[in-house]
């Protein structure tokens, strides 16, 4: 567990050294769970946003997006239940006096039992070698089985808590379970009770109770509203989608693991409308084409697994997680859901305004259901990140850290290097960024040895080094040289910017 600790640390401290991601307000100590992005981390995280933007919208001609304001009618989150059931179950150690979500708890004492399983698996492929079966192994193994067996136990128990919102149960559970406060070391735990996790603010000189307004915790209301607008002004017909990126905000009682968790964070969510009736089979197309969406990366499959909800959301008829493999375990990166009518209904009841589609095909009028895909932001960067970053011992001996981003997500796509700061080389190098600076991000590096240069770019994930020395100039092309396999080749100047975008074609799931 210490490696991926390190490895964990090594992401941070990576992120904050090459300008991708800052503690906010730093040099003011900082704020609990807040990052600014910097001049790297902006680039990806525009591009990941692009990237999905594309996939959703420009590729489906029944997806549009719209930006909706953050704040909102105060009734939007008493109609979407927000407001009376946004809570998570929050507990107290007396002896450290630290606070802890009483669900996060229980997860991460599964999680333990699930790294018992993932030990006793790599020992024995150490002891097998190739001929070691995994899927044999775990479903015979004694060991494995009793804890597999604990772990379901205990899912089945937490699940029934959970959906009865029973708050003195979890209490116990966690008792039963001997976890104990990670600080104090005690199982010296107080009641669990719920805490709700929107901001409130005021709006207006005058501050009453009726001002309250709540900084959005999800962007998909402002979609939900949105509805008939888009449907009508759009003209379109179901089934449709209407996708939005967006800030949203969470008072989460304990948020950490860097971005993971924050209180000011972004999502990409879409709603997909579809006939009542037709949305079970919505939601496994949208569960299968999101799953792809993340595999077109490159990513290994074995770093995602789906997890299906026991414990279902209010609104919901189906619910499941794309989780993704982070240095700290699997956890949610992306969630899929089947959201019933309920949102529209509650909106028309509680806006008296009727939120429902007329279905030409059928000659009916119906409220849609809903398909719902969800992902944050900077889960995804997170993903990304961690799993890009390298450290590699090449053939002489010599190590090298490097990003391997999908090229068409690198904050940098190529980096113009002039061999030396001399003999016309510089202006030579300056051209050919003009040549290129329109269609593509590109950086300038004239300082150091032209190794520390390549080292450099290799940390920040820049696909490719254009070289220019004294053979460009006798017009023999520039060298480029790749991130990954670190190979060179000559490219005639006039044909770089076709090169490139060969090199870097948008992603398509």
């Amino acid at each position: 567990m210490a490696n991926q600790e390190d490895i964990f640390k090594k992401v941070v401290s990576h992120a904050k050294e090459y300008g991708f991601i800052f503690p906010s307000s730093e040099i003011y100590d900082g704020l609990g769970a807040v990052y600014d992005y910097g001049q790297l981390g902006t680039e990806l995280k525009n591009n990941i946003k692009s990237y999905w933007w594309k996939a959703m919208v420009q590729y489906h001609e029944n997806i549009v997006g719209i930006d909706s304001a953050i704040f909102m009618h105060p009734k939007i989150w008493k109609a979407s239940g927000h407001v009376d059931a946004f809570n998570d179950p929050l507990i107290d150690n007396k002896d450290s006096k630290k606070r802890y979500r009483a669900d996060v708890l229980i997860e991460d004492h599964i999680a333990k039992i699930e790294d018992k399983i993932k030990k006793e698996c790599e020992k024995a492929q150490k002891r097998f070698g190739e001929a070691f079966n995994r899927e044999q192994f775990v479903s015979t193994n004694a060991r494995v089985l009793e804890h597999q067996k604990q772990i379901d136990e205990i899912h089945a128990k937490y699940a029934e808590l959970m959906n009865n919102n029973d708050l003195v149960g979890l209490k116990q559970l966690i008792l039963d379970l001997g976890i104990v406060c990670p600080i104090s070391g005690t199982r010296n735990w107080t009641d669990v009770r719920q805490f709700n996790l929107m901001f409130a603010t005021k709006m207006g000189s005058v501050i009453d109770d009726s001002d309250t307004l709540y900084l959005r915790p999800e962007t998909a209301q402002g979609i939900f509203v949105n509805f008939l607008n888009v449907q009508k002004s759009g003209r379109m017909k179901i089934p449709f989608g209407i996708a939005q990126i967006g800030k949203a905000f969470r008072n989460e009682i304990v948020a950490r693991q860097f971005i993971f968790r924050m209180r000011e964070f972004e999502q990409m969510e879409m709603q997909f409308f579809v006939r009542p009736g037709s949305e079970l089979d919505w939601f496994k197309y949208w569960k299968e084409e999101r799953l792809k969406w993340h595999l077109a990366l490159g990513i290994p499959a074995e770093k995602y697994r789906y997890h299906d909800h026991e414990k279902l959301a209010h609104y919901a008829n189906a619910a499941t997680d794309i989780e993704f493999e982070f240095p700290f375990g699997f956890k949610e990166l992306e969630g899929i859901h089947s959201r019933t009518d309920f949102d529209l209904s509650r909106h028309s009841e509680f806006s008296g305004k009727k939120l429902q589609y007329f279905d030409s095909e059928l000659n009916e009028s119906y409220t849609p259901y809903v398909i719902e895909t969800s992902i944050g932001v900077d889960r995804t960067f997170l993903a990304i990140f961690s799993h890009a970053l390298k450290d590699e011992t090449l053939e002489d001996g010599s190590t090298r850290t490097v990003l391997s981003l999908p090229p068409v997500l690198a904050p940098y796509k190529a980096a113009i290097l002039p061999l030396v700061k001399k003999d016309g080389l510089p202006e030579k190098a300056r051209e050919i960024m003009e040549l290129l600076k329109y269609d593509f991000m590109v950086q300038y590096d004239e300082k150091d040895a032209i190794g520390r240069r390549y080292r450099r770019q290799d940390a920040i994930g820049t696909p490719y080094c254009i070289t220019v020395d004294n053979e460009t100039l006798e017009g023999a092309g520039v060298t480029v040289r790749h991130r990954d396999t670190m190979q060179q080749e000559r490219v005639a100047i006039e044909n770089l910017n076709s090169y490139l975008h060969e090199h870097i074609k948008p992603i398509k799931a």
